[in-house]
């Protein structure tokens, strides 16, 4: 097990704020927007979704890594998130299953971190403030020199981060002789999303982002399915086209989180930056078309704009948040086409949205309709 050093190390925030914690991870330099995740679980999910590609992550739980890391426990790859911001930085872990240490998990991933924060007054600051970049680093320690590094760090606001993420090969997921077939345009697509679809006797072959439909259309699918993934989704002219054409041919689509915002484009809906987004495990949202309250997963900075979603006569709402009564979900008018806002897939998370692969089958099957 790899020492954990306790070096001095510095956070600053985009509006000037200081945090002096200790070392953690890689010692290094690394920046990002910061957000916060109100999650109490599901650490390793929460640093492997891609997602979160070039956001600096604060945990709202005050233990990380105290039941160490499994290979089982991953959305992708590797590590996605830029950094992390923690309280108590735990070496040690309790579960026997684990496979090696946080300290040993960051390391061979490169990630650099910082612990012993205040990470309360951290979120305080940044609930209160809204989303900034920052800049962590275990081996600068004059800020002026930060300043100038963070000042060179460009807005979430405008970037593309998809194709930065997404597979560079397509590939297949599950088994070929399954009842249906998706095809899935990987924006930043979590493994659980593919298990979903496995689990439910679907055979999913997952394209790299810039895929066009007619490329896709060569695997004959069922439906099709836009995954989540990082940026903003008003500068990815390529995926609103291809669900454009998906649309046209009103073939069953699905779409979760970056693929909910897009689903939205591709209708003339605009897309905005939030003040903070919705990061955690515990967002009530209301099914208005069942009458019921989900709590849900979620894990976005951008949304669609309520009011161009009320006033589209192309879609109609299906989901709303119960906090701030943003849009969670919408289905287009006349189509097989819906998406939401949240994580049905729900890694980490409850389990209350799942239904939602099983209404993509029924639509797929044609047993569905609206």
């Amino acid at each position: 097990m790899t020492n954990y050093t306790k070096l001095p190390a510095i956070l600053l925030l985009a509006d000037g704020t200081v945090f002096y914690g200790k070392a953690a991870g890689k010692i290094g330099t690394t920046t990002g927007e910061i957000c916060f995740n109100t999650g109490m679980t599901g650490y390793q999910e929460i640093f492997t979704d891609p997602s979160y590609f070039g956001q600096i992550m604060v945990t709202t739980n005050a233990h990380i890594g105290n039941y160490g890391i499994h290979k089982d426990e991953i959305e992708s790859g590797s590590i996605k998130i830029a950094g992390l911001v923690c309280k108590n930085y735990n070496i040690i872990y309790s579960r026997k299953e684990a496979t090696e240490s946080i300290q040993d998990y960051f390391q061979n991933d490169n990630l650099v971190a910082i612990a012993d924060i205040d990470t309360r007054a951290l979120v305080r600051h940044i609930r209160d403030k809204g989303a900034m970049n920052a800049i962590i680093s275990s081996e600068i320690t004059d800020l002026e020199e930060l300043k100038q590094k963070l000042a060179e760090v460009p807005s979430m606001e405008g970037l593309e981060l998809s194709s930065k993420v997404s597979t560079s090969e397509p590939y297949f997921y599950g088994n070929p002789e399954a009842s249906l077939k998706v095809a899935a345009l990987d924006l930043g697509i979590k493994k659980n999303i593919l298990r979903s679809f496995e689990n439910r006797d679907i055979y999913v072959q997952v394209f790299p982002a810039k895929t066009t439909f007619a490329e896709m259309e060569k695997f004959s699918p069922d439906g099709y399915f836009i995954s989540n993934g990082p940026g903003d989704p008003s500068v990815m002219p390529y995926a609103v086209e291809t669900i454009k054409e998906i649309l046209a041919v009103d073939k069953p689509l699905f779409g979760i989180c970056l693929g909910h915002q897009l689903l939205a484009e591709a209708n003339g809906i605009g897309t905005m930056k939030m003040f903070n987004g919705h990061r955690g495990l515990n967002h009530p949202v209301k099914n208005i078309i069942k009458n019921h309250c989900e709590v849900t997963s979620q894990n976005h900075g951008f949304g669609v704009i309520p009011d161009e979603v009320r006033n589209s006569d192309k879609v109609e709402i299906t989901h709303v948040n119960l906090n701030d009564k943003s849009i969670e979900g919408i289905r287009v008018k006349g189509k097989k086409a819906f998406s939401v806002q949240y994580h049905p897939e729900s890694s980490p998370g409850p389990h209350d949205s799942r239904y939602l692969f099983d209404d993509f089958v029924e639509v797929m099957k044609g047993e569905l309709a609206w």
